[in-house]
């Protein structure tokens, strides 16, 4: 852990976000330092918050996005809650939100309006299919956008489709959102004004699906694979051996082909053998690359194989369960876990990516519902939410 002044001190960010695309972006925002004060409804907050109650009592996907938050309980369509957000938005250097299609219009808090009354704010607009187009008022959640842009289908395959088990869609947009933001204030502190950014889900995704849609988009049909293969590299993938587990095994280049098959398979002559030396040959030839290896480690336990492995300077992995992850040896030496407070007690988390020694990481509870309404307002010079 580093030290000093965190990067986004000083700035305040206004949330209307919920589940996993527009928190995971706010909560990064709020790891680096930034005042984020999350608006949630009155009657249950983000919906997040009851998706279930697997992290000691609170939703695991609310535990793991809203650490460093303030909550403030509002009806944004009361005129009560008109006031109070108009009077936040003012002394405020970011609005993000992932509101419904429609919603924001409705509101008075699309980009376009917020920008001409609050010149110095940044509008970060998070939603599925991006403004102008025929799916523009489309509902997108993340299971539809990975179908739409084609994710299940090089998970799986067109005919049997299959959704990678993270959100990815959401979690792609809630990354373009955080850089964003970034790219934003930095843009700002060049030209004083702030501006509207929109990141859609769609166009996360699609710029993800990188290879295979550059293939297509060249006019080829991208390889079709099935398991933890890869369509336009072998060897690579999951391997069984002689005791029963398996390993991940991936080589990268003919330089390494050359090492897997002297030093591993224990055969020279396949380094130069015209079906494997070179890689878009051992792709057509995959079936046979792959019997090679699996007769090889038919003879072989893990650690005999992983020894070999190094010895050839072969990336490998263990094929770990999301339990494994969180006793990972890696993760402990580099203290990777922290904790923080929350409505039911301390509970772990996560360090973000990016380690500095410049600075260290905002690790502040996750809110209860409406924790810090009162504060906000007195800050505000606001009357208390009026009782219903």
């Amino acid at each position: 852990m580093g030290g000093g002044v965190r990067p986004l001190e000083g700035v305040t960010v206004v949330a209307m976000e919920q589940a996993v695309a527009g928190p995971f972006a706010t909560r990064h925002l709020a790891d680096q330092g930034a005042r984020v004060i999350k608006i949630e409804r009155v009657d249950g907050g983000d919906f997040a918050r009851g998706f279930d109650s697997l992290a000691s009592g609170i939703g695991a996907h609310f535990a793991w996005l809203n650490r460093s938050k303030q909550s403030l309980a509002l009806d944004v369509k009361s005129d009560h809650g008109k006031q109070v957000l108009a009077a936040l938005l003012a002394e405020s250097d970011v609005f993000l939100h992932n509101l419904a299609p429609g919603a924001p219009a409705a509101l008075g808090l699309d980009g376009d309006t917020l920008t001409e009354k609050y010149p110095q704010l940044i509008v970060c607009e998070i939603s599925g299919y991006g403004n102008g187009g025929p799916d523009d008022s489309r509902r997108a959640y993340d299971l539809l956008i990975q179908s739409e842009a084609a994710v299940v289908s090089v998970t799986g395959t067109v005919d049997e489709p299959i959704k990678p088990g993270i959100a990815v869609a959401d979690i792609a947009a809630g990354v373009y959102a955080y850089t964003s933001v970034l790219n934003a204030l930095l843009a700002r502190a060049k030209t004083g004004h702030g501006c509207v950014v929109e990141v859609s889900m769609l166009d996360a995704v699609a710029e993800w699906m990188g290879y295979a849609v550059t293939v297509a988009r060249h006019g080829h049909t991208p390889n079709m694979v099935v398991g933890m293969s890869h369509p336009a590299i072998a060897p690579y993938d999951a391997y069984p051996l002689g005791d029963g587990s398996k390993l991940a095994l991936s080589v990268q280049n003919d330089r390494e082909w050359v090492r897997l098959a002297t030093i591993v398979l224990g055969n020279p002559e396949l380094a130069v053998d015209e079906r494997f030396a070179k890689n878009e040959a051992r792709v057509a030839h995959r079936a046979a690359v792959d019997a090679l290896i699996v007769e090889r480690f038919a003879t072989l336990d893990f650690a005999a194989a992983t020894a070999l492995l190094d010895d050839a300077g072969i990336g490998w992995a263990k094929i770990n369960s999301a339990a494994d992850l969180v006793e990972h040896r890696q993760l402990a030496a580099r203290e990777r876990w922290q904790s923080v407070d929350s409505p039911v007690g301390t509970i772990p988390t996560l360090l973000p990516p990016g380690v500095s020694s410049a600075w260290d990481i905002a690790l502040g509870p996750i809110p209860a519902l409406g924790a810090d309404t009162d504060r906000i307002l007195a800050e505000l010079g606001l009357e208390p939410v009026p009782s219903p």
